[in-house]
């Protein structure tokens, strides 16, 4: 799951809160090694996702480089340049935005 989790930091236009949200569920799914909690933890799985994805915000928010923002739309030519090459084949999704193609993301 983690491998999923991609550079939020530096990008134009920015990272969306939605964005890093998503992160944030990730990385408590793979820490809780649970993708869908039981009822009995379902409020502290939530609460964990909240709680990361607050301190993530804050940090793609504040970071600070004097690294010029990566365009988006060339990262994901990027991605799916690099999978046709590994796989043979145009992914569904790229790790930074669903492809843009008319098909619905999953």
């Amino acid at each position: 799951m983690c491998r999923n989790i991609r550079k939020l930091a530096n990008f134009a236009p920015p990272a969306t809160t939605a964005e890093i949200r998503a992160s944030a569920l990730q990385f408590v799914r793979k820490v809780s090694g649970a993708n869908k909690p039981s009822k009995a933890n379902e409020l502290l799985f939530n609460r964990a996702v909240d709680e990361v994805a607050a301190a993530a915000e804050r940090l793609v928010r504040g970071w600070v480089t004097s690294a010029p923002p990566k365009d988006r739309d060339v990262e994901i030519r990027k991605h799916i340049e690099r999978s046709r090459l590994r796989f043979g084949k145009e992914p569904r999704r790229t790790p930074i935005d669903p492809i843009r193609s008319g098909r619905p993301s999953r």
